[in-house]
């Protein structure tokens, strides 16, 4: 993952050949990079771990990319371009709608600070979704900021996530995904027990929620083996997404700037298996492989 360029080269290949239909706002002016070379640099930069925009204009100082755009220009066209950058991942993750009907639902923490500096930290204050204080279970710590919902299918391709404050229940995200998903299995934790909701996802969308049950329900039954290993898929994603990805390092000061830099991560993820899958034919989820 070392040449920046032949990797920039490669993904802005497929993009080109996959998303130019997507339309974007029209300018006056055309700019020297369009809008699917900038997507495709932020990618690039994101598969390669690059988080600081300082490094990768250092990066790309001396190639044919210097000069075609200013990095503070760089910044404000990404925010804007969320909403493109959000069609350009869906676009690539249909590619693999019709490979299975089972998808797995979680959740992880979004830390903007600590916790010693929430009472005056000025980030997202002003912004109408604010961070809370909130607790993660599987890492038995409490923090400050957001919850990033997410569901991906059993082979790891994330068809749908989004954002609350850290302070929301992850059964509410339930409410709003059942509009984007039907005839399916959906797996999750023990977060997810709630049978109303277990009932009207499958009265509307025939959405067959199967969560582990607590051991002092009545009637308890273990939940199968089968489908915890299943499970696993969603949790390794995260795991992907904090460690190569580093979803958890933060250097926005709006939600619309968190908002970017997650969307491209995760763009930037499904990017690297679209690659792997239907471009060099080798396994999904090895993220870590080299492009050139």
């Amino acid at each position: 993952m070392n040449n920046l360029i032949q990797n920039y080269n490669i993904i802005l290949k497929e993009l080109t050949n996959t998303c130019k239909h997507i339309t974007t706002t029209k300018q006056i002016r055309l700019p020297k990079m369009s809008d699917l070379e900038l997507v495709a640099l932020n990618v690039t930069a994101e598969y390669m771990s690059i988080n600081s925009e300082l490094q990768l204009f250092r990066c790309i100082s001396g190639t044919d990319l210097d000069g075609k755009i200013e990095r503070s220009v760089y910044n404000k066209r990404k925010r804007k371009l969320l909403p493109y950058i959000e069609k350009i991942r869906e676009t690539l993750s249909n590619n693999f709608s019709d490979f299975t009907d089972v998808f797995i639902v979680d959740s992880t923490p979004i830390e903007i600070c600590k916790i010693s500096r929430a009472n005056r930290s000025a980030i997202c204050a002003t912004d109408e979704i604010k961070p809370s204080f909130g607790y993660c279970a599987a890492q038995k710590s409490r923090y400050f900021g957001y919850k990033l919902h997410a569901v991906c299918d059993k082979n790891g391709i994330f068809h749908s996530f989004d954002f609350s404050p850290a302070n929301v229940h992850d059964v509410n995200y339930l409410n709003d995904i059942k509009e984007n998903f039907q005839n399916c299995l959906l797996i999750g934790d023990r977060g997810y027990i709630s049978k109303e909701i277990q009932m009207d996802l499958f009265n509307y969308s025939r959405i067959n929620l199967s969560v582990p049950m607590r051991k002092n329900q009545h009637n308890f039954v273990e939940f199968s083996r089968t489908k915890s290993k299943i499970r696993k898929r969603i949790e390794t994603n995260i795991s992907q997404l904090c460690g190569q990805f580093t979803i958890n390092t933060n250097f926005a000061k709006t939600f619309q700037g968190l908002a970017t830099r997650i969307v491209s991560k995760i763009t930037s993820f499904t990017m690297i298996q679209y690659l792997n899958f239907f471009v060099f034919k080798r396994s999904l989820n090895k993220l870590k492989i080299n492009l050139c």
